[in-house]
């Protein structure tokens, strides 16, 4: 689906073509075309191009870091454009900020939680309460009425879980409650495939593998022979998890490209096998070392999320261009600061729940042999770390291809990192924080 209000797009950008990539670019970037409706940057300040100098490595001081020595003084356009549009209300629309810079003071105070002391994070304004109502009132019916997904004594852990303002935050560009709705259907399937198959509602490491393959069928067809056909089909209707997983992908095909839809398939495949490693590791009792759990949170996390963020925003991100391996790293990097922002989060949830989870400060406190406190303390450094890798990649990417797709999907990221904790922080029917300050 095409970009709405944008010129039209190459359909593929041959590798050949990719360190001629200045000669085709814009040589000015308007914040109308990476989000249409805002105000657009003046002409006046150019996008810098690759292998132009110092300038090219400028975008880096806007997010206070960098893999290599800045040189220069930033230009304002291109701050403008790289931060997004300003005024109340904006905050959440920008791709890169730097410590310190101001926010709007609507972005200033949840309505609920506080954030955890020390967590790099950037505010986000409240969402809008008519899209939270409506996509709250549209999830409830499909998860009761089309997939019947849980029985009513878990009605109350659904409310609770509060997923219309997770999306309505996460997604603020969506151009309809319908996109908004693919986002937030997929996120409860995955959630109900965590709590039934891995977790809280009868989940368990022995057997996962099988039941995530024929689950992940729901999203990645079978193709066989007529005669075991229908036994397939109707195996998609045997629990809630195939059930929601199912109807959840047969929506989202319909507004996504094939490439968008493979993405999705190919990050699902993914998220399953960061379950079945962490199941293994349950099943045979062993405690990974740090830089092995953050293996398994590369893949068991929460990047199916932002990797849809265009097709909810309808338009496409071209296959060529998500391809790239500073896209697959931005992409990593944003849900792996994400997925730690979880296991901060949910730290107090999981030591008060049965059994024993792995979480990073756990992981740190078993295997460096530091007190609890001090281990929370340092995934607290773990995520700011990662956080502030993933905009420095994002900016330079954004600086070295600055198609107008790349700048909004880039953008559109962001703003879904910051999405994600403002839920996490503001979501205290789920969690609280340990009392380590």
């Amino acid at each position: 689906m095409p970009d709405p209000g944008l010129p039209p797009r190459q359909s593929s950008l041959p590798a050949a073509a990719a360190p001629r990539l200045a000669a085709h670019a814009p040589t000015h970037v308007r914040a109308a075309d990476v989000l249409p409706g805002l105000p657009p940057v003046p002409a006046a300040g150019a996008v810098p191009v690759p292998g132009s100098g110092p300038d090219g490595e400028l975008i880096a001081q806007h997010v206070g870091v960098g893999a290599a020595a800045v040189r220069g003084q930033p230009r304002p356009a291109l701050e403008r454009i790289l931060c997004g549009p300003s005024g109340l209300g904006t905050a959440s629309l920008r791709l890169a900020r730097r410590e310190g810079a101001p926010v709007p003071a609507a972005a200033e105070a949840p309505t609920e939680g506080r954030p955890i002391p020390g967590l790099y994070y950037h505010p986000v304004p409240e969402p809008d309460p008519a899209r939270v109502e409506e996509v709250s009132r549209r999830i409830k019916d499909w998860a009761v009425d089309e997939v019947e997904l849980y029985p009513k004594e878990w009605e109350g852990q659904f409310d609770g879980f509060s997923v219309g303002r997770y999306m309505v935050a996460c997604h603020p560009d969506a151009p309809t409650i319908d996109h908004l709705m693919l986002a937030t259907r997929l996120m409860v399937a995955e959630n109900a495939v965590d709590d039934c198959y891995c977790e809280d509602h009868g989940g368990s490491p022995i057997g996962l593998g099988g039941r995530l393959l024929l689950a992940h069928t729901a999203l990645d067809p079978l193709h066989t022979t007529k005669e075991y056909q229908p036994q397939w089909a109707q195996s998609l209707h045997a629990d809630a998890p195939r059930r929601a997983y199912r109807s959840a992908m047969e929506y989202f095909v319909q507004q996504a490209t094939a490439s968008q839809a493979d993405r999705l398939r190919h990050d699902m495949a993914r998220l399953h096998l960061g379950y079945l490693a962490e199941a293994a590791w349950a099943q045979t009792d062993h405690t990974p070392e740090v830089w092995e759990y953050l293996v398994m949170r590369q893949f068991n996390n929460f990047r199916p999320c932002p990797t849809i963020t265009d097709t909810v925003g309808g338009y496409e991100l071209p296959a060529d261009l998500h391809a790239r391996p500073a896209m697959q790293r931005v992409l990593a990097l944003a849900g792996n600061a994400s997925t730690i922002v979880n296991d901060l989060y949910s730290y107090t949830k999981e030591l008060a729940g049965p059994g024993r989870h792995l979480n990073l400060p756990v992981v740190i406190a078993g295997r460096e042999g530091v007190s609890d406190r001090d281990a929370y303390l340092k995934a607290v450094e773990v995520h700011n770390d990662l956080m502030r890798d993933f905009e420095a990649e994002a900016a330079a990417l954004a600086a070295a291809c600055p198609v107008p797709s790349v700048l909004r999907f880039l953008r559109g990221v962001a703003v879904w990192v910051d999405g994600n904790h403002y839920w996490h922080q503001t979501n205290t029917y789920r969690y609280s924080l340990p009392d380590f300050w």
